[in-house]
């Protein structure tokens, strides 16, 4: 069965969240998108959890329904710690395929941590220690490293994170199959190091608000289960799990280097010519993902594993519509015309990604449906995002689209 997947989110219990972040406004929101299979976020938080145990079905293959939207559970825990002289901060996100087992990690965290302080709560434990208590649990539970290229909170991040999977997980590395590689990368980007070959690469939006909900993806062709989608990823089977969606990644806001309090925003070639300080304050600059995938890589650009799951870019169509009109993808105008776009065409996933050009052309208003083929087509311009400001996006015109050519993004 072929569906899409959003995994990570958050509650209206996290911090900077939207208060509709909760069961009937997401299952909402996900049908519009083209959503099947959505992660609950925060599971590790008790009023959370509550309402998702009197709201939700339980379908008995691992997957929790709500009006004809399929729940897993999901949480992310921060862990704070010192470790090789250093300290590390990790974010790693956990699927559970049940409430009793959900209620046993929140039991045995809570020693560790104030579970109830935020829907993603942060814990003073070893991610190779957590590793160990959770799989100790059950082994049914799937751990997956978040956004792990980060600066501040990740697996690689440049302030706080290792250069190896290894060196943080330690004899648990095994037991990682999947790596989520955050908005500010791209499949692309994670190619080009060799010791992520074997891992399924994974896209979430890490939502805060519903409208974000879907902006990265994942796409399957497997049964709609817990069981049949934690073994499409553990096997990496490209039969089954199809593709990812994606930011482009300089839309991200962490894929420069820079210091937003100075404006100073560094390509990394900028940012080794100035010794990694800021030309404005003389202070270390923050250093983005590109940065430190550049790094690590052991590939040329453009290098494309024999193993690797394909990708499509996408940016959100309410993005699309606002750079077309002229206004922000807030505006109520935005929302008018994407409620005559969505869901009388199809949903948002089926009009970004599927629906034929000729028939985009024929049912839309022609300036939309030019963008969305020239987002397809890669024809954008995008001033790179850095240290935490999301990056600027300009959708080519027909005019400009036949003067330049598609973007060298990397």
């Amino acid at each position: 069965m072929r569906f899409v997947a959003d995994f990570h989110i958050h509650s209206k219990y996290s911090r900077a969240t939207s208060p509709q972040m909760e069961v009937k406004t997401l299952s909402e929101y996900a049908k519009l998108k083209g959503i099947s299979v959505l992660g609950t976020g925060d599971f590790t938080h008790h009023l959370w959890l509550e309402e998702l145990k009197k709201t939700l079905k339980d379908s008995g293959n691992g997957l929790f329904e709500y009006n004809g939207i399929n729940f897993i559970l999901t949480g992310e825990i921060s862990s704070i710690y010192s470790k090789g002289g250093r300290v590390r901060k990790i974010h790693n996100v956990i699927f559970v395929p049940s409430f009793k087992i959900a209620d046993k990690i929140n039991s045995t965290l809570s020693g560790y941590g104030n579970l109830a302080s935020d829907g993603r709560p942060i814990i003073g434990i070893d991610a190779k220690d957590l590793a160990e208590i959770l799989f100790g649990i059950s082994k049914d539970i799937f751990l997956v490293p978040g956004h792990i290229w980060t600066p501040w909170f990740s697996l690689f991040g440049s302030k706080s994170g290792f250069d190896s999977i290894e060196e943080c997980f330690e004899e648990y590395a095994k037991d990682i199959y999947a790596l989520e590689t955050g908005l500010s990368s791209d499949p692309a980007m994670n190619w080009r190091w060799s010791k992520l070959d074997r891992f399924s690469l994974i896209s979430n939006s890490d939502s805060h608000s519903p409208q974000k909900m879907g902006r990265e993806a994942n796409v399957f062709d497997t049964e709609m289960s817990y069981k049949g989608i934690l073994d499409a990823l553990k096997a990496k089977d490209k039969k089954r799990f199809l593709y990812t969606v994606e930011f482009f990644p300089e839309e991200g806001k962490y894929h420069y280097d820079g210091h937003r309090n100075c404006k100073v925003r560094s390509s990394p070639a900028e940012t080794k010519k100035n010794n990694n300080v800021c030309p404005a304050c003389g202070k270390p600059l923050t250093v983005g993902v590109m940065n430190r995938v550049e790094e690590l890589a052991d590939r040329p650009e453009g290098f494309v594993p024999d193993n690797s799951i394909p990708y499509k870019r996408m940016i959100p169509l309410s993005e699309i519509i606002a750079d077309v009109i002229g206004v922000a993808a807030s505006s109520k105008k935005v929302g008018v015309e994407y409620s005559t776009i969505v869901p009388k065409i199809g949903t948002e996933f089926e009009v970004l990604t599927e629906v034929r050009e000729e028939e985009l052309l024929k049912k839309l208003p022609q300036k939309i449906a030019k963008a969305i083929i020239n987002v397809r087509n890669g024809n954008v311009n995008i001033l790179p995002g850095f240290d935490g400001e999301y990056g600027k996006i300009e959708i080519l015109k027909e005019q400009d689209a036949d003067a330049e050519k598609q973007m060298n993004l990397f």
